[in-house]
């Protein structure tokens, strides 16, 4: 049902849809080396222009793929976060061409603006009409420009698409201060962490003591207990970003046996990593739960008295380790690429005393702490923001717009 006072057409009525330059083409008669927006520059909401390539291209053709200030940039798809996802282009590269797997919208303003498009197409209403037309096969969707062109645009009129393109560029604004805030936080807590947990500089009081340098195997040993009584433990998997969580909940399907005895068990305190991804970076310290199982390809061990298991991990969860995790993984003799027990505990570490450990931890809690706040505020931002999106851009709340003079 249209709101009152708003038409719904097609967007081939109210805008032009332009396909981009294709890759590849050969004997060019008059090539001309461009910059070209990829599907990669794209993403929800903005772009990432931290990467740009050049493509040649016809100079006739220059014309026909080139971006203009003011054009909605679309993916066509890929994999479903990709399907018609953009934002606005204002011109940040002059010259630029797109490809063709990114769809030019440039819109009649004079029925509809760009801003408004913007964010109807990239709210819960377009993400349902993409959805609900796009060709699909595993993991992947994709949108033609016939589809493109049939999309539903339902449509206020001027004034009022500019009063709700203004509240939501308020939002927008909003998200970006807290953006970065986080991206902040989150440098500071890296800086942080390659300070104190390398020693180059030293907290209060113990500036004098000295670090001593052992092999893992000297500070920890491995945990190989298996789940032959078929215990009713949840099983966790180890991601590379966010360290173990439930595999359920987070794959949402099940993707471990059915028959879980030769699982291993791994305790609350105890650190795993798969053995077969550790050079991903994928390790972590186990506080969901006081019992729990893992993949049999899993190495688990735990740390001795004199080692903080949440000191240990920070320090392995460092990109010089990632690195050395990975050159070990290359270098290991296992024919599947794994790096096991036996090489992974030959590996050195530097380590303060166990004061010292827990103190730098406290320290990096709080900073861990500031980090999460940030990222809670910006993700209730976001919502609290799509929350009002569905609302406003389909007219099921009105907004007052000021007669003109």
């Amino acid at each position: 049902m249209v709101p009152e006072g708003w038409v719904k057409k097609s967007l081939e009525d109210v805008a032009e849809i332009r396909t981009g330059v294709a890759k590849g083409k050969k004997s060019l008669k008059d090539p001309v080396s461009l910059p070209y927006l990829r599907v990669a520059n794209v993403q929800d909401g903005y772009l990432d222009l931290s990467e740009m390539k050049t493509i040649e291209v016809n100079g006739k053709d220059i014309e026909r793929y080139s971006l203009k200030d003011g054009d909605v940039v679309l993916t066509e798809g890929g994999d479903f976060d990709k399907l018609g996802r953009g934002t606005i282009w204002r011109d940040e590269v002059p010259g630029c061409l797109h490809q063709n797997h990114v769809f030019a919208v440039r819109v009649d303003r004079a029925q509809l603006l760009p801003e408004f498009f913007a964010m109807q197409s990239g709210g819960f209403y377009g993400k349902k009409y993409f959805l609900s037309c796009a060709k699909r096969s595993t993991n992947l969707a994709s949108i033609n420009s016939t589809q493109l062109k049939q999309f539903p645009a339902i449509i206020p009129p001027l004034p009022e698409q500019k009063k709700i393109a203004e509240i939501l560029g308020t939002w927008d604004r909003a998200i970006e201060t807290a953006s970065m805030q986080l991206k902040n936080a989150s440098a500071q807590k890296r800086a942080l962490m390659q300070h104190l947990l390398t020693g180059t500089h030293r907290l209060k009081g113990f500036e004098g003591s000295e670090w001593k340098t052992v092999r893992i195997g000297d500070i920890a040993s491995e945990y190989s207990k298996r789940n032959k009584d078929d215990a009713e433990l949840t099983v966790i998997s180890c991601t590379k970003t966010i360290g173990f969580v439930n595999s359920l909940d987070y794959f949402k399907k099940k993707v471990f046996s059915d028959d879980l005895t030769g699982y291993k068990i791994i305790k609350r305190g105890q650190i795993g990593y798969p053995s077969n991804h550790i050079e991903e970076g994928s390790i972590g310290l186990q506080n969901l739960y006081n019992e729990a199982i893992v993949s049999p390809i899993y190495t688990v061990f735990e740390t001795g008295d004199t080692v903080s298991p949440l000191y240990l991990f920070r320090l392995l969860k460092t990109d010089r380790y990632r690195q050395i995790f990975a050159a070990a993984t290359n270098a290991s003799v296992d024919r599947r690429g794994s790096l096991r027990w036996s090489a992974f505990s030959s590996i050195s570490v530097s380590l303060p005393s166990l004061e010292e450990q827990r103190a730098i931890n406290d320290v990096l809690c709080c900073t861990e702490s500031e980090v999460k706040k940030a990222n809670e505020h910006l993700s209730h931002l976001r919502t609290e923001k799509r929350a009002l999106m569905q609302q406003l851009l389909t007219g099921k709340t009105r907004v007052k717009v000021e007669a003109e003079a």
